[in-house]
C-alpha cells in the first residue's frame, strides 16, 4: 500500500506542477508579497496532497517562541517535505539556496518568482556578505529568511558543520535567530520514492538575540539546540 500511495502521489505531482507553474509565471508584475502568497499556494497544495495521500501529518511544538518580526530561521534540510511545509507553519519567507535551483524546469521558475536568496556558495566570503545584503532586504520588505546551515539534505540522526550564512544575517541585521528541529525524514526520506505515514513533529526553540554576540556564537547556540532537539526527535 505504501508503494502505491507514492506512486498516487507522484502522479498527482505530475498533474498539478505543471499548471500551477504558469499561474506562477503570471505574477510577475506583482508585488513581491503577493507573488509569494500565491505561488506558496503550490506548497499547500502539495502538503495537502502528502496528508491525504502519503497520510504524512504535522504537529507543532513551540509556536509561542515566534517573535513578532521578521527572523532568520536555522533548521535541518532532511527533505523536500520541510521546504514546503514551513510556508504553511512560518510567517512568509525567502530561503536562501544555491542558484542552481533556480534552473529546474516548473519548480525552478516559481522558486525564482518568490524573492529568494541565490547565492554561489563556492564564493566564500563573498557569499556571506551577499546573504547578509540580500538578506537585510528581505527583511525589510517583511520576509522571513529561511537558512539551512548544513547546506545540503541530511539523514535524521547525523549532522555536518553549519555554514555561518544565517548568523552573519542575524548579526548584520540585528533580527533574531529562530532555531527549528524537525524529524520529517523520517517519512519523506532524500530522493526516496517510497514515503512513508507518519507524524511529522516541527520544534520551534526560543529565539536567539544576536545583540552583543558574533556569527560564531549565535550559529553555535543554534546548533547545539537544533542537535539535542533531533536526538530526541529522530
Amino acid at each position: 500500500m505504501t508503494l502505491v500511495r507514492s506512486a498516487l502521489f507522484i502522479l498527482a505531482l505530475v498533474l498539478v506542477t505543471p499548471p500551477y507553474a504558469l499561474i506562477a509565471l503570471a505574477t510577475f508584475p506583482l508585488p513581491p508579497l503577493a507573488r509569494y502568497r500565491i505561488i506558496s499556494g503550490w506548497s499547500r497544495l502539495v502538503v495537502s496532497l502528502a496528508k491525504l495521500i502519503l497520510r504524512i501529518d504535522w504537529q507543532i511544538e513551540g509556536r509561542e517562541n515566534l517573535p513578532a518580526r521578521p527572523s532568520v530561521i536555522l533548521a535541518q534540510h532532511q527533505s523536500a517535505w520541510e521546504t514546503m511545509a514551513f510556508q504553511l507553519i512560518f510567517p512568509p519567507q525567502v530561503l536562501v539556496l544555491k542558484r542552481e535551483l533556480l534552473w529546474i524546469p516548473f519548480f525552478g521558475w516559481g522558486l525564482a518568482l518568490m524573492s529568494p536568496i541565490a547565492i554561489n556558495r563556492s564564493r566564500g566570503v563573498a557569499a556571506l556578505r551577499a546573504i547578509a545584503r540580500r538578506g537585510r532586504e528581505r527583511l525589510a520588505q517583511g520576509f522571513w529568511v529561511v537558512v539551512f546551515p548544513e547546506g545540503t539534505r541530511v539523514p535524521p540522526g547525523t549532522t555536518r558543520a553549519y555554514h555561518p550564512g544565517g548568523a552573519w544575517l542575524a548579526c548584520a541585521s540585528g533580527a533574531p535567530v529562530v532555531p527549528v528541529a524537525h524529524n520529517a525524514g523520517l517519512f519523506w526520506p532524500r530522493n526516496a520514492f517510497i514515503k512513508r505515514p507518519g507524524t511529522v513533529t516541527v520544534r520551534i526553540g526560543p529565539p536567539i538575540e544576536p545583540a552583543n554576540r558574533d556569527p560564531q556564537t549565535v550559529n553555535e547556540l543554534a546548533r547545539t539546540w537544533i542537535e539535542e532537539q533531533q536526538k530526541a526527535l529522530c
